[in-house]
């Protein structure tokens, strides 16, 4: 395993991590085989670990604990989520700061996910849901900043909605987050165009979640694949969104170097980027995990490969989009670039950060959990 600094809090991270959203709510999770699985990782020297409450209401987060608990020698980092009050996914132009994070729910369910990890302190809290309007409310920063005083999380950060990695750039550039998590994979690849700079300019850590497309890069997506009832996938695959799918992903097929499988290539290309801190793929068996974890000691793609893999960017975003609850439709217009030819500016954040909180705005830059384990 090779190991990243997570931005300024100046952990040094697993290359791979683990995503345990599939440990939850998934049709054919196991609590056995997600156990087997998690140690596993352990031992091939994986040590950061992304859950949710909303993961099963808690169950997820109870597994990670019970994972710290059986490895006390070994620091593992614990970053887990708030849910939105509205359950509400994604986080859409309307809603407010009361409508998803107001301050006593904040403080609710962080408690809550402490005692579902059954742990005194984690690392990382995350908004699962998040809208940069709420920048413009800084009730959820004093909150923030109370609890982290007591010592109950280390550093915070912000998971952006899907296909919205410029609904993040505010928030990076404010100075007050440690680590923004986004999606970010073979197809998604416009988190480079502005957020990627701005998190470098301002040294905040990036988590690459669905580094697979929640499926459609392992290889093994068919045009007849089904999944049981009630199953999000049934959603998230409609027949017209599972071709387009398997197109794309069958397209990449003849460029996969030969050793390799698609799914190792796909995560390769991710770890190509140093912006990124660590890519959390879901792992439910131990195999998966081996074959996940296997890619960090192969070392960075080919520059020629990499070039021809930049052409499969597919921008699913850019018009409007069916999000995966079948529900919600909404679109958005395209960005304007972030910064100047040389790049975004690393002080105007901060000097932006100090005008609104001078108190918290350096108070928010973190040092490593002295917890073990």
């Amino acid at each position: 395993m090779k190991y990243r600094r997570f931005g300024r809090t100046g952990w040094m991270v697993s290359e791979v991590g683990y995503g345990m959203w599939g440990m939850s709510s998934w049709t054919g999770s196991s609590d056995a085989e997600s156990r087997e699985s998690l140690q596993r990782a352990v031992d091939l020297g994986c040590n950061f670990f992304d859950t949710a409450w909303h993961y099963g209401s808690g169950h997820s987060e109870a597994l990670l604990g019970e994972l710290v608990r059986r490895n006390p020698g070994k620091k593992l980092y614990v970053a887990t989520k708030i849910p939105p009050k509205n359950l509400a996914w994604p986080a859409r132009p309307e809603f407010t700061l009361d409508d998803c994070y107001p301050p006593e729910h904040i403080e609710q369910y962080v408690r809550i996910s402490l005692k579902n990890l059954g742990l005194e302190n984690f690392d990382l809290i995350q908004f699962h849901s998040w809208s940069d309007a709420w920048m413009e409310d800084d009730r959820w920063v004093k909150m923030i900043d109370d609890l982290r005083r007591l010592g109950l999380f280390q550093a915070v950060g912000i998971s952006l909605n899907r296909w919205e990695p410029w609904n993040g750039v505010r928030a990076v550039q404010s100075g007050l987050m440690d680590s923004v998590q986004v999606i970010y994979n073979l197809f998604d690849q416009n988190p480079e165009d502005e957020l990627f700079p701005v998190c470098a300019a301002m040294d905040v850590a990036v988590i690459a979640r669905c580094p697979l497309d929640q499926g459609s890069l392992t290889g093994r997506l068919t045009l007849d694949s089904k999944w049981p009832e009630g199953d999000w996938r049934n959603k998230r695959f409609n027949p017209e969104a599972l071709k387009e799918c398997v197109q794309h992903a069958d397209a990449l097929k003849p460029l996969v170097p030969q050793g390799t499988t698609l799914p190792g290539m796909a995560l390769r290309f991710i770890l190509n980027n140093p912006a990124v801190s660590t890519v959390i793929p879901g792992m439910r068996k131990a195999k998966n995990v081996e074959e996940n974890l296997r890619v960090a000691s192969e070392g960075p793609l080919p520059a020629d490969l990499h070039s021809e893999l930049r052409k499969h960017r597919w921008d699913r975003g850019a018009a409007s989009i069916t999000m995966l609850s079948g529900v919600v439709k909404y679109s958005f217009e395209p960005r304007s670039a972030v910064g100047t030819e040389s790049g975004p500016s690393h002080q105007p954040g901060l000097d932006r950060a100090e005008k609104l909180f001078p108190r918290r705005t350096r108070s928010f830059f973190c040092g490593a959990s002295s917890r073990s384990g």
